[in-house]
Order: structure tokens, then C-alpha cells, then sequence
């Protein structure tokens, strides 16, 4: 019986296959922009200064928007409650509301935090 390949060059070849299958592999884009939310998460767990995390989510935000991405779960639902915290309560709802837009698995929770929000100003 004739053999056209040999098992080292079959071996060869599976790598070689291997090698230019994975050379093409492209990462996949994210679906969401973190872009500093997380390590913002745990400054807010460690005592940061509210308005601090303020600026840093708010650039972020732009910078999110600017790229065409979409801010992670709970990032505008964050961003309105340090808004509640330092008392710009007028910038609360419509980060809330702009949660609910994107996820609107949150819609509860984020009419919860709106009416706490309304109580809260009167």
C-alpha cells in the first residue's frame, strides 16, 4: 500500500494549519466600553471623594460615546447616584432614565431609585 503523506509531514501540515487558522483569528469587539468603570466601582467602596469619581465617570462617558460604544450595565445607574450623593439632584433622573433605556431589565430598580430620588427633593 502506497502512502502519499507521511506521518511527520501529516503532523507538519496540522500544524501549519493550525498556525495560519490562528494567525487570522481576530479579537472580538466587546460589546460594552468599560473604559475605568470597575476601578471606579472600587474607589467608590474605598471612600474616594464622590465628585472625583464624578469627573473620571463623566470623561469616560464621553470618551464611551465618542467611540461609538455603549457604557457597561449599571454605569449610568452609578453616575446618578453620585449625582444623589452631592446634590445635583437635577442630573439624578436622567441618568436613571437613560439605565432603564439600556437595559431595561433594570426598569424596577430604576423606578425605585427615581421615586426615592422625588422624595427626597421635596
Amino acid at each position: 500500500m502506497h502512502t502519499l503523506i507521511t506521518k511527520p509531514a501529516a503532523i507538519a501540515l496540522v500544524v501549519a494549519m493550525g498556525a495560519v487558522l490562528t494567525g487570522c483569528h481576530t479579537a472580538p469587539k466587546t460589546l460594552y466600553q468599560w473604559d475605568g468603570y470597575q476601578p471606579q466601582v472600587y474607589q467608590h467602596f474605598k471612600g474616594e471623594s464622590p465628585d472625583q469619581q464624578i469627573a473620571v465617570l463623566e470623561k469616560n462617558l464621553l470618551l464611551i460615546d465618542s467611540n461609538g460604544n455603549m457604557a457597561p450595565p449599571g454605569y449610568h445607574a452609578h453616575l446618578g447616584m453620585l449625582y444623589a450623593m452631592t446634590g445635583k439632584d437635577a442630573l439624578v433622573a436622567p441618568q436613571f432614565e437613560a439605565e432603564k433605556k439600556l437595559f431595561p431589565e433594570s426598569a424596577a430598580y430604576m423606578d425605585f431609585l427615581l421615586k426615592k430620588n422625588k422624595k427626597s427633593e421635596k
